[in-house]
């Protein structure tokens, strides 16, 4: 891998179909606004349709030919990613690419329309029911890839099976690390399951390091740090980027900066924690997660 890996390194991308979730602003933006720079028909998988739909027309004015909708999905609420994979289901017979990226981070208590705990419903769970609902398009396309991404603070973090809905306490950077720890054992598991079921589709993750977003606190001490530190959105995405097309990647592969503590720099591949390697954990949160959203997909391929 190049250290200094751009998205002008991203292959032409004419024909293939790609969904970013979270596109409007920041990392996820940038990521769909680089895979339609490489003539790829982006679908904005966004909740806030007018947002989305401001996102998509900037896209469009930098190039006049790309192929840029908006589809709004509200990844906290599963009656609304199942509207928007039965929408998407009829209008397109193959899925290429679909970033799993919307996510929010260490919010005050809340709830998702369906009574999670905002930051595991709609960071882990609302994106385990999207790649569930749209699986059958995957599977469809020679190829596909399903691009997770996660964060640095997965390493703080350990699965609180009894604890995951918030009822015996919450603490806002802990449910979001666990979140964050959840992103990866699902990659890893959807991974462990699709190679059981003989689909040449691929599961890898990313993250983006310290960038400068909209997303998290707006604390007086994070806001100074990430004045000296963050890096800009458009190299936040590289690693989501260079997971998503790179013709090297390979499935389970994580990807992030590769500079001091991976906090900024160029795409690199990372090794995530010990935990988010642990096969009966993983296996666990794929069951949980089935229960809790009512989607289920890929059972021959299940852990033992």
């Amino acid at each position: 891998m190049t250290q200094t890996w751009t998205a002008e390194n991203i292959p032409d991308l004419t024909g293939k179909i790609v969904v970013v979730t979270g596109a409007n602003s920041g990392i996820g933006y940038e990521e769909a606004r680089a895979l339609a720079g490489k003539k790829a028909t982006v679908i904005l998988a966004c909740r806030n349709e007018e947002k989305g739909r401001a996102a998509a027309a900037r896209i469009v004015a930098e190039h006049t030919q790309a192929g840029v909708e908006l589809m709004r999905v509200n990844l906290s609420d599963l009656a609304s990613i199942r509207r928007f994979a039965g929408e998407f289901a009829a209008r397109f017979d193959r899925l290429d690419i679909l970033i799993n990226n919307a996510g929010i981070m260490a919010v005050p208590p809340g709830k998702t329309a369906d009574g999670f705990e905002l930051q595991f419903g709609t960071n882990h769970l609302g994106h385990f029911a999207l790649t569930g609902l749209l699986i059958e398009r995957i599977l469809h396309t020679p190829r596909a890839r399903i691009v997770t991404v996660s964060s640095g603070g997965h390493r703080f973090a350990a699965m609180d099976f009894g604890n995951l809905n918030a009822e015996k306490g919450y603490d806002p950077q802990r449910a979001y690390a666990q979140s964050k720890l959840a992103n990866l054992l699902f990659t890893y598991e959807l991974q462990r399951r699709l190679e059981s079921a003989g689909a040449d589709a691929i599961s890898t993750a990313a993250h983006p390091g310290w960038t400068a977003t909209n997303l998290g606190p707006d604390w007086r001490m994070v806001r100074f740090i990430s004045k000296l530190i963050a890096q800009e959105a458009a190299m936040g995405a590289l690693p989501e980027l260079y997971a998503a097309t790179a013709p090297e990647v390979r499935g389970a592969d994580y990807y992030g900066p590769g500079g001091f503590q991976e906090i900024r720099g160029y795409p690199v591949k990372v090794q995530s924690s010990n935990r988010s390697h642990d096969r009966d954990a993983a296996f666990k949160l794929w069951k949980v997660s089935e229960e809790m959203t009512g989607v289920r997909f890929l059972d021959s391929g299940a852990s033992t």
